[in-house]
């Protein structure tokens, strides 16, 4: 038995952010098990290109911080199935101390992390309900449960998005849609850490050197495929996920050259 079989009748799944990295990731994973995917992102070349690969992904333009674009989105999924959303366009865009903020890069990131998150939430819930079995996926961090230096936009995001989750699954008690959060650690994808760092590869590449395994977007993308999977009465309301050289948001092991 293929997993399209296994899959078949799963839905629609709407994936943001899926132009790279998690979300791209995570629209190829949820496709090998038989959803159809819609991936959308801004970036409508690289989503082209997504798109390609799997009959079962369709892409769709999208800017999560453009409440006309969230809604010509949910217009085009009339007549759809959907019973999946993972919100998942997010970002990261200084790393400066709170005492040298830089207010264009907490408003970028809490209008993408935050704002965006609610804007599609709140867009896609109807169609979730109507679906009877109906699931959201946040994409949070673990920089949304321990505080560190020099991350105080996106640590400030994240923290709301782990609120969001919690606030989204007591609101929605007793309606057929479960609520996800995904927390993962040290992930080291194309472009995380070069816009955190305002593209300097240098500063990018040095989050993760001597760590000779950090997760990468498939191992992230596996674990929403399999709380996607799970039947529809279970619900993991969060989902922390590192790579076995990170014990903790300080501790990581780090091999010396």
């Amino acid at each position: 038995m293929t997993d399209a079989d296994i899959g078949e009748g799963r839905g629609t799944a709407v994936v943001t952010g899926a132009s790279s990295g998690i979300g791209a990731a995570t629209a190829r994973a949820l496709a090998r098990r038989g959803y159809r995917v819609i991936a959308a992102a801004r970036r409508v070349d690289r989503l082209a290109a997504l798109e390609r690969e799997d009959d079962r992904i369709e892409a769709r333009e999208l800017d999560v911080t453009d409440q006309a674009s969230v809604d010509a989105l949910v217009a085009s999924l009339a007549g759809e199935t959907v019973t999946l959303l993972v919100a998942n366009a997010g970002g990261s865009f200084d790393a400066d101390p709170i005492a040298e903020a830089d207010l264009d890069a907490w408003q970028q990131a809490l209008d993408v992390n935050v704002l965006g998150t609610v804007r599609t939430v709140r867009a896609v819930l109807p169609l979730l309900v109507a679906s009877g079995r109906g699931l959201v996926v946040l994409m949070g961090s673990t920089a949304g449960r321990v505080s560190y230096e020099n991350g105080g936009s996106y640590i400030a995001a994240k923290h709301a998005v782990a609120a969001i989750a919690g606030t989204l699954r007591l609101e929605l008690s007793g309606q057929p849609v479960r609520v996800t959060e995904i927390a993962p650690g040290m992930v080291r994808t194309d472009e995380f850490a070069l816009n955190r760092f305002g593209g300097d590869a240098g500063k990018a590449s040095a989050v993760y050197a001597g760590v000779a395994e950090p997760l990468t977007a498939d191992d992230v993308a596996e674990t929403v495929a399999w709380v996607a999977t799970l039947p529809s009465h279970v619900n993991v309301d969060l989902l922390v996920v590192r790579p076995v050289a990170q014990a903790a948001q300080h501790k990581v092991h780090r091999v010396q050259p």
